[in-house]
């Protein structure tokens, strides 16, 4: 009996000496930078404020600029996905405004654009918006302010560049992020094969560990 008990433990250790390796190869997921919310989270949520930030209810005429559809996930640092968290982003228009009292910009507001819009992750994380490619204004590159607010928990902010855009090397928020984290925020705005949006972006978030207090 002792002989049996030994060759089980011998087993049993030789087991979790093959499978520990597999467990330390399971990758986690680096987490997406915060980035400050900025000046110009709106004061006011429009009244249409939906997925679509290029048609504003009661004007005809589309937002300006170039339309783009962003989609993604927004996942935990292991992979999993996070279903019905709140998703906002906000961003100037193709004039460089935001709907935003504390705003300085002297150029008309483009009455087509929504300027903020939410949307809530599906059972597996993902999200989409329809939008403008983002545009400079002074003192900022090309930017897309982004907020995920899980359900109960505090929100996570960010915001995401335009990969290739020479401004970002003279913007002192994404100079602020360590140079190899840069591409967790920076995503590329490619071209369509047809429809409505001329161009489409892919941001996904990682989720790391909610801050304390």
């Amino acid at each position: 009996m002792a002989d049996r008990a030994r060759r089980r433990l011998l087993m049993a250790g030789g087991a979790a000496a093959f499978l520990a390796p597999l467990g330390a190869l399971a990758k986690v997921l680096e987490p997406t930078p915060r980035q400050p919310v900025g000046p110009f989270y709106p004061a006011k949520p429009p009244l249409d404020d939906d997925k679509d930030l290029t048609r504003v209810a009661g004007h005809v005429a589309r937002a300006k600029g170039v339309i783009c559809d962003l989609s993604g996930t927004v996942v935990d640092v292991n992979g999993r996905p996070r279903a019905s968290h709140r998703v906002e982003i906000w961003q100037c228009d193709a004039n460089g405004r935001y709907r935003h009292p504390r705003d300085p910009g002297t150029t008309p507001l483009d009455p087509g654009f929504q300027g903020h819009g939410h949307a809530l992750t599906d059972s597996d994380g993902r999200y989409r918006f329809r939008t403008i490619r983002p545009v400079s204004y002074p003192g900022r590159t090309p930017h897309i302010h982004v907020a995920v607010f899980p359900p109960g928990g505090p929100p996570f902010v960010t915001q995401l560049y335009v990969a290739g855009d020479p401004r970002n090397a003279e913007d002192f928020l994404y100079r602020r992020l360590p140079a190899e984290r840069r591409h967790l925020v920076t995503v590329p705005f490619e071209a369509t094969a047809g429809g409505e949006a001329a161009l489409a972006a892919r941001f996904d978030i990682v989720l790391g560990a909610t801050p304390a207090g």
